[in-house]
């Protein structure tokens, strides 16, 4: 008879069991939209807003030291890092390439261009002061994209003209890709798992 448990024979204890209790949302809690969009426009709205409420939802109850624990070693990857990347990429797709903004970065300088990642300290004031960047960065996206005539118009990235559309799609992938690292951070710091 096959083994219908899950485990693997060498390694008895790689069987997981899955619970709610272990989830970071029960799915009658869940703030995310779950999808049933219509149009393009407020598909990729949509998705782009659930993937930032993932983010948040990923964040969660932790503090500082959890926040800033480099979980998955040697990975220098930490949720606040995490937090920190994402607001420098909101502010380099929406205010610099599609609003032409010239500001400098976030975290990141030619001396230390992981400074996203290697400012990620255990300290509550820099916890809140990366919060309040993200949201600044998130709040100016909306906005601009609320604004935006349609999704054709075009930004300036180098030389290369880019789409609004393109940023929103990227703006998705990157979300994506980082709520998976996000996924194993959680798990390692206090075993909570993801949806």
């Amino acid at each position: 008879m096959a083994d219908t448990t899950g485990s693997h024979p060498r390694n008895p204890q790689s069987h997981r069991t899955f619970g709610w209790w272990r989830t970071s949302v029960q799915p009658d809690g869940d703030p995310r939209s779950g999808g049933g969009f219509v149009g393009e426009r407020d598909t990729l709205v949509g998705h782009l807003r659930d993937q930032r409420i993932t983010l948040q939802m990923k964040c969660a109850g932790l503090d500082a030291e959890a926040m800033a624990r480099r979980s998955v070693e040697p990975s220098n990857l930490s949720l606040l890092g995490l937090v920190r990347h994402l607001a420098g990429v909101e502010q380099t797709w929406f205010r610099r390439v599609m609003a032409g903004q010239d500001e400098p970065r976030h975290y990141r300088t030619a001396d230390d261009p992981e400074g996203d990642f290697n400012g990620a300290v255990a300290d509550s004031e820099v916890v809140a002061q990366a919060w309040d960047t993200w949201r600044s960065e998130v709040a100016f996206a909306e906005r601009f994209v609320a604004g935006a005539p349609n999704l054709d118009i075009s930004g300036t990235d180098g030389d290369e003209p880019v789409e609004l559309r393109s940023v929103l799609v990227h703006m998705i992938e990157e979300y994506a890709r980082h709520n998976g690292h996000a996924d194993f951070l959680r798990e390692r710091i206090d075993g909570r798992v993801g949806r």
